[in-house]
């Protein structure tokens, strides 16, 4: 029962995180944190490159921020923001580590004849 819990736990985990990259501006927030790199990117250098408003930028930075897959911190008077790369890599990983589990062959090697 308790592996059951855990597998139900990240697959809800999962699924917050998943939703929240689902929005094409959250995506695109994300995408540029993680390019990047571990230094990130101050709030007003996103929002000059993505040309949103303030507090538009604010709301979808709030949604990555509640499941994890990004971080703030002020320096100073700047608030920094990086993508969480242990977060980002344990959803993915969690995509494909069970890949063709239960199949006898798997992709697009399978397709090869």
């Amino acid at each position: 029962m308790l592996q059951r819990n855990t597998v139900a736990t990240r697959i809800e985990e999962a699924a917050r995180r998943l939703e929240a990259l689902g929005n094409p501006t959250r995506l695109a927030v994300f995408r540029l944190l993680v390019r990047a790199g571990e230094e990130g990117l101050a709030v007003g250098q996103l929002q000059r490159r993505l040309k949103l408003p303030g507090s538009t930028l604010s709301h979808h930075l709030r949604a990555l921020i509640a499941v994890g897959l990004v971080s703030q911190e002020r320096q100073g008077t700047t608030l920094m923001c990086r993508a969480d790369y242990r977060v980002m890599r344990g959803l993915v990983s969690f995509l494909v580590d069970e890949c063709c589990a239960d199949a006898a062959a798997c992709g697009p090697a399978a397709k090869v004849a």
